[in-house]
């Protein structure tokens, strides 16, 4: 049978595609990774990798291989994690990505973790919605907090909190001088959004469609602190979530936010995990205490579960 770490070689190869850098990031020589690798051709009986002058080629059987490597390897890790954590929930490292237009939640939580469960480690990392969720398919990452919903039948979601849109707007704005807005008052007006990608960007442009509004596509924002920044100068209006407004634009006086008036538009953020973890228990245990700490720090959101 194939051993652990000659999985891991595997694993490394493929997704570097160079031996040197391979060996680097396993931390072995070379002619140790590349003898390993041979190894597990032989015991296999199959051609993994093709060593050529042009480069390295994973061949389609070593990809197969090296696919159910990664699901073998998460396992085993997560059987350590468990091991090294005991009885203990939350007490070791939890990796976790988030999508650009939630990281303003981190600071509202984060602190109050570490209190509670001084031996837990978050590795945190931000990115786009599709990199993050193939990111937690192939174990990279345990958790990823995400707006529901979200299909996969390979995966696991827990919805979080419900949180309100809200229109945001420059201080000379006519908008600016009302308690509230009315959805068709902003029909004809600018609105600045995300870059596409963003499952926030996709909320916003079907609102703009409801509402008759002109989604601008010349300036879009890689973070909703940029798009703040531009609602300021004047460009445009924006749709931003509750909880960012509460937890950045709130304690600036660069532009204002008004609640839409009635049943207002919201979107529902929750955590995602791979289905069938071995750690499920430590993560909705990690969910119930991620509730408990909004309902003190974050009022303008509905907690669920």
């Amino acid at each position: 049978m194939p051993s652990l770490q000659q999985l891991r070689y595997l694993v490394a190869l493929s997704e570097t595609l160079h031996f040197r850098r391979a060996a680097e990031a396993c931390r072995v020589t070379q002619p140790t990774l590349s003898a390993q690798l041979r190894a597990l051709e032989s015991k296999l009986g199959a051609a993994l990798v093709e060593r050529g002058r042009s480069g390295v080629i994973v061949t389609p059987m070593g990809e197969a291989v090296a696919e159910r490597a990664r699901r073998v390897l998460r396992e085993v890790e997560e059987i350590r994690q468990i091991t090294r954590a005991g009885q203990t929930l939350l007490s070791a490292t939890v990796r976790i990505g988030v999508v650009h237009s939630l990281s303003h939640m981190l600071p509202l939580i984060v602190p109050d973790l570490h209190a509670r469960h001084p031996r837990l480690k978050l590795y945190l990392r931000e990115g786009l919605p599709d990199m993050l969720l193939e990111t937690l398919r192939t174990g990279a990452l345990d958790v990823v907090f995400f707006p529901l919903p979200q299909a996969g039948s390979d995966l696991e979601t827990l919805s979080l909190f419900r949180e309100p849109i809200l229109v945001v707007a420059p201080h000379d704005h006519t908008l600016a001088a009302l308690p509230d807005i009315d959805p068709g008052m902003l029909r004809g007006e600018t609105i600045l959004a995300m870059e596409p990608g963003h499952k926030l960007y996709d909320q916003v442009r079907t609102l703009c469609d409801d509402y008759g509004a002109l989604l601008s596509h010349d300036f879009a924002g890689t973070s909703l602190d940029t798009i703040r920044q531009m609602v300021a100068m004047g460009m445009g209006l924006s749709l931003m979530p509750a909880l960012y407004v509460a937890s950045e634009a709130a304690h600036q006086d660069i532009v204002v936010a008004r609640r839409f008036r009635g049943a207002a538009p919201s979107r529902t953020v929750g955590m995602i995990w791979r289905r069938g973890t071995a750690r499920q228990p430590e993560y909705r245990e990690l969910a119930r205490l991620i509730g408990t700490i909004l309902r003190s720090r974050a009022p303008g959101v509905m907690v669920l579960g």
